[in-house]
């Protein structure tokens, strides 16, 4: 069966509501081993348009750790092992280990749902909050992303991998503001969504 069509869409109020659903059933198998559950992706932030797909992102001390996978699959999820780690930025120093991840997605006839498995404290746990904070008090800067993502989706609608390898160096500009926003604001992203 081939992926379907990358499609943009408006931004849906139910988002937050199908977010909390599945993260109530993150918590209640993950328990402590999920230090956060956060809903991240343009989907977290109200006004952008999306792909109508909720990415979670759940925040745990070890990718490792004993039962983790279990528990991700007993929430209704399947770990793909293919995919290991998140794209690093050019700028990015350290270990590699510091973009590592579990990802999984939805079970068959479930709701599209990206789950990002990362460990608290790493640059790319980090990203995705920083990320998702900056774009939900710059509406200018989230207008113009939506607006890219929707030209890659029309001229790539059936390519991901174009569609990602542009997306990727889009965020990374983005970040490189919202990094400089965070150092001036003292950010530190609010609490744990679920």
């Amino acid at each position: 069966m081939s992926p379907s069509p990358i499609v943009i869409v408006e931004y849906r109020h139910d988002w937050v509501f199908e977010f909390r659903t599945v993260a109530t059933i993150l918590r209640d198998r993950l328990g402590p081993m999920a230090l956060r559950i956060d809903h991240i992706g343009s989907t977290s932030v109200a006004g952008l348009a999306a792909k109508d797909v909720i990415d979670i992102q759940v925040s745990v001390e070890d990718l490792d750790a004993p039962g983790l996978v279990d528990a991700i699959g007993d929430a209704g999820f399947l770990v793909h092992s293919d995919i290991a780690e998140d794209h690093r930025p050019p700028d990015a120093d350290g270990p590699a280990s510091d973009w590592r991840k579990r990802f999984a997605g939805e079970r068959d006839g479930e709701r599209a749902t990206n789950l990002h498995v990362r460990v608290a404290g790493r640059p790319n746990q980090r990203y995705a909050l920083l990320f998702r904070d900056y774009l939900r008090v710059h509406s200018p800067t989230a207008s113009a992303y939506a607006n890219v993502k929707r030209e890659l989706a029309r001229h790539h609608p059936e390519d991901r991998d174009a569609y990602v390898l542009t997306k990727d160096p889009v965020c990374d500009l983005i970040m490189v503001a919202a990094a400089d926003w965070a150092a001036r604001t003292s950010w530190v992203p609010d609490p744990s969504d679920a």
